[in-house]
């Protein structure tokens, strides 16, 4: 059990793990951008066309946990930001099996994330979610404070209803 960063080639090799570990977890209700009918081949367009195409830039950092020799957990650092922010990054798409649940993976990855962060030169971090979703209070016991809700914000997964996204920072420095 460990957490690595995945090169573009990593994720290449490892697209199939990646694209069942996305698939699971919208299957299971993550509201991660995605809405039902959400096949597998949705789950590796996403990996090719919206991580490995930015992969070059060194702005886009993904973490993986390896279980089993598998990624089982990731988690994005975004430093693709204006100019004007450049001091900042997005954590997205944090990700753990549900198989892989409730076994500290999330508090890990979002650990690493902010480590990454740090290395980065990086003194602020964002991130979005579902209001309510079963990963808000991972952010908040990682440190994360809410900048504020919007409603009616996203599409949920399964039903034709819009949920509430909470907005949360955490500041490094």
């Amino acid at each position: 059990m460990s957490i690595v960063p995945l090169s573009a080639a990593d994720i290449e090799a490892r697209i199939n793990e990646l694209s069942d570990l996305l698939h699971a977890c919208v299957m299971d209700g993550a509201s991660v951008n995605f809405v039902m009918p959400y096949a597998m081949a949705d789950a590796e367009r996403f990996w090719r066309k919206k991580v490995l195409a930015r992969m070059d830039d060194g702005l886009l950092t993904v973490l993986g946990w390896m279980e089993g020799g598998r990624v089982v957990g990731s988690v994005q650092l975004d430093a693709d930001t204006p100019p004007n922010q450049a001091h900042r990054a997005d954590v997205k798409k944090m990700l753990v099996h549900p198989a892989f649940q409730r076994r500290g993976i999330g508090k890990a990855l979002m650990a690493a994330v902010e480590q990454a962060a740090r290395d980065k030169g990086l003194t602020l971090l964002t991130l979005d979610t579902r209001s309510g979703d079963k990963g808000e209070p991972l952010y908040r016991a990682s440190g994360f404070e809410v900048a504020g809700v919007i409603p009616a914000y996203s599409r949920d997964p399964f039903a034709d209803v819009y949920d509430a996204c909470t907005y949360m920072y955490k500041q490094l420095a």
